[in-house]
């Protein structure tokens, strides 16, 4: 919203330029700089736009000094306690939690849409085994606009309603399928009398030669970690849906480009990292003497699951998911977790180390997460598969409220441009 105040820039000759400063509901006000190419002649310079609004939104709020996250205005400490993740499906796409009778018609909804067309499962055969999960994903949600064309009008609101409950539905049951198919098991198809997570894990680990038993304490530890990955405002794959989208790409497209950027280390891959991180590391015995390798600048050894690109304190998201972390092992026995022991031998000396404290690297969602879906049994390179899954759904709202936005342009950024400038081809021989 606009606000009286302006933002003046004084160029280097004395001349001032004004740009109107808008507030939002909460959070730090934005100068409007959208005419400053226009006014000056100049464009600003903010590689990874540490300091750039590229939109307006209403969906997801962090304040990373606080460590605070909110969808739709309600903190995810609340959501994770008290909603399932079919509920905050509903809330990101709608806006408000659903009351009992919205929520069961959403739930069926979602439910009946579980199936995927049966051509599409011949479509794996085209992957090899040792596939990378991610790299069949990508293809195979990319290809799902082959399948469901009679939605892809994304102009037409009803079309994007019909989309957005095929990706949430149908997403569970393709990374299922993913996992399968890299183990050579047979595809197992989705049963709708069960819940969202219940029938992703039963897809994923149910065998045709014994009755699979469903353990809520699991269930409801996957769904958690799907309600802690379903959005967190512009980061770089929601960025990256968004500006697809923002060329008219069908949603199945502009998804499978976020699942493609979701897949870089630094991003959706960092609790396989994480995890990889404390492998390498074996034993607590020798925590101290990697810490030490992590302080030398020149051992080029990095902590991975602590900082975070916005939170400059403790991951909200990350005590929920350590809490989670102990009710998992707790029920499976395995109270002795050794790469659990390490995590917390870990997290207890980069939490009272100054070197760590001062550069305000605390544990982050990932920091746990890979050891919660470790103990579930789902193997290290599945992780990343298991967070688009759960990150579907904040990028088709995202997506969503992009489309609807009357203020929506192709995405198209500015460069400092720092090569020859223009030069004249000469004759081979002069060369």
């Amino acid at each position: 919203m606009s606000t009286n105040k302006k933002a003046v820039l004084t160029l280097a000759d004395g001349k001032s330029v004004e740009f109107p400063v808008l507030s939002g509901s909460v959070g730090p006000e934005v100068a409007d700089i959208r005419a400053l190419y226009g006014k000056t002649g100049m464009f600003t310079y903010d590689p990874g736009f540490l300091s750039t609004a590229s939109c307006s939104s209403k969906i997801t709020y962090i304040d990373g000094d606080e460590g605070v996250l909110l969808y739709r205005g309600y903190p995810i400490e609340q959501l994770a306690e008290n909603c399932n993740f079919l509920e905050v499906c509903y809330l990101l796409l709608n806006g408000e939690l659903p009351n009992q009778k919205e929520k069961d018609e959403f739930s069926t909804t979602v439910m009946r849409h579980t199936m995927v067309h049966d051509q599409l499962t011949r479509f794996f055969t085209g992957f090899r085994r040792d596939a990378h999960p991610m790299a069949v994903l990508v293809g195979v949600v990319g290809a799902l606009s082959a399948f469901y064309h009679d939605s892809l009008d994304i102009n037409n609101p009803e079309h994007r309603n019909i989309s957005a409950f095929r990706l949430v539905a149908k997403l569970p049951t393709i990374v299922a399928m993913t996992y399968k198919y890299s183990v050579g098991q047979p595809f197992v198809y989705p049963r709708n009398d069960l819940s969202y997570s219940a029938n992703f894990m039963r897809m994923m680990f149910a065998v045709p030669t014994e009755e699979y038993k469903i353990n809520e304490v699991l269930v409801r530890a996957l769904d958690r970690i799907f309600i802690l990955h379903a959005d967190h405002e512009q980061n770089a794959s929601t960025s990256t849906v968004r500006q697809s989208g923002s060329s008219g790409a069908n949603p199945f497209a502009c998804i499978a480009a976020g699942i493609a950027c979701l897949w870089g280390p630094a991003h959706g891959g960092a609790n396989e990292a994480c995890l990889n991180m404390l492998e390498e590391i074996g034993d607590v015995s020798k925590v101290g003497e990697f810490i030490k390798k992590v302080k030398d600048k020149n051992s080029n050894v990095k902590l991975m699951g602590f900082g975070h690109r916005v939170y400059k304190n403790y991951d909200p998201r990350a005590k929920l998911m350590r809490d989670t972390c102990h009710e998992v092992l707790n029920e499976l026995g395995l109270h002795d977790d050794r790469l659990f022991k390490l995590a917390i031998a870990l997290e207890k000396i980069a939490l009272e180390d100054d070197y760590f404290v001062q550069r305000k690297l605390y544990p982050n969602v990932d920091f746990y997460s890979g050891i919660v879906q470790r103990a579930l049994g789902i193997p290290v390179a599945m992780f990343t598969c298991i967070f688009a899954l759960a990150r579907t759904v904040g990028w088709i709202a995202q997506w969503n409220e992009m489309i609807s936005d009357p203020e929506n342009k192709i995405a198209r950024p500015r460069q400092l441009y720092i090569g020859n400038p223009r030069r004249d081809v000469q004759p081979s021989g002069k060369r």
